[in-house]
């Protein structure tokens, strides 16, 4: 689960902040939610509905629910994460309509099996319980691990922290500021306001937080968890050939 307070609690706080109310919506079992509310495990049906009521991707849920993420929406090919800074680097170079060229080329791309069980996370992405390590767990759902996801917020923000910082927020060591919340915001494409509610981070004036914005790359970055790891150098290479 999120930590002691359970994901119900969590689950609370991001639709009352939403002034959304979950127990009278027809597609939401309310039996499921009263147990959730009381402190019971989410169903993997009931994180899939969820997901779509609350405009997040399912995948994200379940990492915020801290539930393993099914394979069917786990990335396909870990070794693929590793690139992903590059062709970041090259996207934001280019003007918005060449970046939808490429997620089109993206969606253009077959779906390819599976090369690998999926794994459990390496022994220091293994983090306790607490607010950082959901953020941390919604970074490795776009294939991250710590040294990508320190050159991924770079390119991205513009702004760096070392891939030990990142390790220090999901293990607690390295305390959310409204700088970084905007970061993961950027990145994540989530309200930096709704993460402080995932997260139940108080912090003041995270509503008003201006996230940086690169129109397109976050999305890029969802979009190629589906890829393998030569599928995606294809992307690359094209996000290279495109005048900037």
């Amino acid at each position: 689960m999120v930590g002691e307070e359970g994901f119900g609690v969590v689950l609370k706080r991001l639709a009352d902040r939403r002034h959304l109310d979950l127990g009278a919506l027809p597609s939401i079992p309310e039996s499921e939610l009263v147990a959730l509310f009381q402190g019971g495990a989410p169903s993997t049906s009931l994180l899939r509905q969820l997901a779509a009521v609350l405009d997040l991707h399912a995948a994200d849920l379940f990492a915020i629910a801290g539930v393993g993420v099914p394979k069917d929406l786990a990335p396909v090919d870990a070794t693929a994460g590793g690139s992903v800074p590059y062709l970041v680097r090259d996207a934001v170079r280019l003007p918005l309509e060449k970046r939808a060229v490429l997620r089109q080329f993206v969606a253009s791309l077959p779906q390819e099996g599976r090369a690998q069980p999926i794994s459990k996370p390496p022994v220091h992405e293994q983090y306790p319980v607490g607010p950082g390590a959901l953020l941390m767990r919604m970074v490795r759902n776009r294939n991250l691990g710590w040294t990508a996801t320190a050159k991924t917020f770079f390119e991205v923000t513009g702004r760096y922290w070392s891939a030990a910082t990142y390790g220090g927020v999901g293990h607690g060591r390295t305390q959310l500021t409204l700088e970084l919340l905007a970061d993961f915001s950027a990145v994540l494409d989530v309200p930096a306001d709704d993460l402080a509610a995932l997260t139940g981070v108080a912090l003041p004036g995270a509503a008003t937080v201006t996230k940086p914005t690169v129109a397109g790359v976050a999305e890029l970055i969802w979009d190629v968890r589906r890829l393998t790891e030569s599928q995606l150098r294809q992307v690359s290479d094209l996000a290279k050939s495109m005048p900037h």
